[in-house]
């Protein structure tokens, strides 16, 4: 492309904030949960704008939109772009909808340079990426990718019964079109790091040539009910004390397995959550990631050895599940190599870095060449209602995709 073409970005910013309106949230940030009446709405919102810039529409049977911009010849592969838009239930205004809206501003940018790519030029939305409501995370491009099963993806329910399959139904984005199954050109995702490493050196760009791997666990304990009174002190099954020293190993393994290893337990449910009940049953998850898969298989098989020791000596019952794997994954190196001369080119401060985060990046590599641009976010906090980026780093990261892009739809 001409040196001189740029993407709008205050166009993309003024976009980015009126998407943040959709399930904003008293402390700035959003709850748009998957499928939920807020996700159609946001949904409607970028269907709309696509429309308006001349791209046609399709929906597949997981949900998942695409915006098409037609090239030159418009049977090659496309060129993909794109991320979420649901969130966490106390999420940012940036984490999924800018890769969203960045790929929506690299359309607008090619319509104002009346420039036409050899290669079609799709942007996408994939349906529940965070994992909040539907676990596990990012399920429908792992349907798309061929990593779960299309009955599986439509199967999965959240918290009170409801199925994805039901609930896309209702907001009216069960589509018609297959799942996956067709040839993509390349595939890059933006996004904001989520992590504290770019800010911190002062690099504005990010070229991810990996993303680490990631085991997710459901862990039930089970004790002994008991009044907490009358009930002597070592005669108890205390479920929650249990749980309580599982979660310590947790942390214990994480940073155990240092510089690179993440092990965290996000949630956890006590019953019967009463003051004056020994607890009988406790359910927690676990998370666990590295970017090396024999590291990540030696945590994994330490957690479940410390879960089993601690159970047996408190004399408690364990169900020890993993739910979800991710291996590490690494990106085309013709698709970071794109990013990084899109970055030099413009003269960005850049680093190469490997993702700690799972983005539908991960499964998209599984069936096209991929990569993705990170951004800075503000003391690198993500999953956050706080969570903040510059308009700035925004633009910058998007006029890198839009070279990367233009790059790998006019190799063909």
């Amino acid at each position: 492309m001409a040196t001189n073409v740029r993407i709008n970005g205050q166009r993309l910013w003024d976009s980015l904030m009126e998407m943040a309106r959709i399930g904003a949230t008293a402390k700035g940030g959003v709850c748009r949960l998957a499928l939920t009446d807020l996700d159609r709405q946001s949904r409607d919102l970028f269907v709309r704008w696509c429309k308006e810039a001349g791209c046609s529409i399709t929906v597949d049977r997981m949900g998942n939109i695409f915006a098409r911009r037609p090239g030159k010849d418009d049977s090659l592969p496309p060129v993909m772009t794109g991320s979420h838009l649901d969130s966490q239930p106390t999420g940012g205004k940036f984490d999924g909808a800018y890769g969203v809206l960045a790929g929506l501003e690299v359309v607008r940018t090619l319509n104002d340079a009346n420039y036409e790519t050899n290669a079609p030029i799709e942007v996408a939305v994939w349906t529940n990426e965070e994992g909040s409501r539907f676990a596990p995370a990012m399920i429908a491009s792992g349907v798309f990718a061929g990593v779960f099963d299309l009955d599986y993806g439509l199967g999965r329910a959240d918290t009170e019964g409801k199925t994805m399959g039901e609930e896309l139904k209702r907001i009216g984005y069960a589509g018609d079109a297959e799942v996956g199954g067709r040839d993509i050109g390349a595939f890059f995702e933006a996004h904001i790091e989520q992590g504290p490493i770019l800010e911190a050196e002062g690099k504005t760009i990010g070229v991810v040539r990996g993303v680490q791997g990631i085991r997710w666990y459901e862990i039930t304990v089970t004790g002994q009910e008991a009044h907490a009174g009358p009930t002597p002190m070592p005669r108890r099954k205390d479920a929650l004390v249990g749980a309580a020293r599982m979660v310590e190993a947790v942390n214990r393994i994480g940073l155990e397995n240092q510089p690179d290893a993440c092990a965290t337990v996000g949630m956890m449910q006590v019953s019967p959550n009463s003051r004056n009940v020994i607890p009988g049953t406790v359910f927690f998850t676990a998370d666990l990631r590295h970017p090396d898969a024999d590291t990540l298989a030696a945590m994994s098989a330490a957690l479940q050895q410390e879960c089993e020791t601690i159970a047996e000596k408190a004399g408690l019952t364990l169900d020890f599940n993993e739910i979800w794997y991710s291996p590490p994954v690494g990106f085309a190196p013709e698709c970071v190599a794109a990013v990084q001369k899109a970055a030099d080119d413009l003269a960005i401060p850049n680093r190469k870095i490997v993702s700690g985060a799972g983005h539908d990046a991960v499964y998209l590599s599984r069936v096209a060449p991929t990569a993705m641009v990170f951004v800075p976010c503000e003391n690198g906090i993500s999953h956050n209602e706080i969570e903040n980026a510059t308009a700035e780093d925004l633009a910058a990261g998007c006029d890198v995709l839009l070279r990367a892009m233009v790059e790998r739809a006019n190799a063909v």
